[in-house]
């Protein structure tokens, strides 16, 4: 049985661009799952409910390897439960060596080219997220030597709604006394009150 798989990150996105291929593959409307959820993780619904009804032999047809997921060392896991735990076959459209059929009956060359090459293309996005974090370190690193602050601003409060909230605190002056001597309005109090003497209203 050959089946399509189409994935968009969220649900404003168009999947139509990717089912069109599908179908020119020859994949009936049927046999393709598609989900709208971000590619961090394999816990999709319908792909989960295409892993059930995977047998050995069965293919599955995608677009490029990101539709299948973001995340290249669960690619690769995922990547060898289809072929070597289920055995079934992968095509990925975009990729034409990155196609696990058998080039003719009894060859495993094809199989074995396409875990090469995704193991390079793993390899590869592997190695360029850590020197994108490497770069975003350095970047910090150079920011901080200059004096650039990082994280939120530090919040500035009147001093004279300092003095409204340590009377409130001691019950020394009514709410609505506290909210003219701050010259804050009611839902602004409350938020720095917490803040600056941590006491629950």
């Amino acid at each position: 049985m050959v089946y399509g798989y189409a994935r968009v990150s969220t649900k404003g996105q168009n999947l139509d661009r990717q089912l069109v291929e599908l179908r020119e593959f020859g994949i009936p409307d049927m046999n393709v799952y598609c989900d709208k959820e971000s590619g961090k993780n394999f816990d999709r619904q319908n792909y989960l409910h295409l892993k059930k009804r995977l047998c050995e032999g069965d293919l599955i047809v995608i677009k490029s390897i990101d539709r299948l997921g973001r995340n290249y060392s669960m690619i690769l896991e995922e990547w060898t439960f289809l072929t070597k735990t289920v055995r079934c076959d992968v095509v990925v459209l975009d990729m034409d060596l990155l196609d696990t059929r058998a080039q003719c009956e009894g060859d495993l060359m094809g199989r074995f080219i396409a875990d090469l090459v995704l193991q390079i293309l793993s390899f590869v996005a592997d190695n360029e997220r850590r020197n994108i974090r490497e770069r975003q370190a350095e970047g910090i690193r150079i920011a901080k030597e200059k004096g650039v602050k990082f994280g939120r601003p530090a919040v500035t409060v009147p001093a004279r709604a300092k003095a409204a909230f340590e009377l409130y605190r001691d019950n020394s002056i009514s709410l609505e006394d506290a909210l003219a001597l701050s010259a804050l309005k009611h839902s602004t109090f409350y938020k720095y009150y917490r803040y600056f003497l941590g006491d629950d209203i």
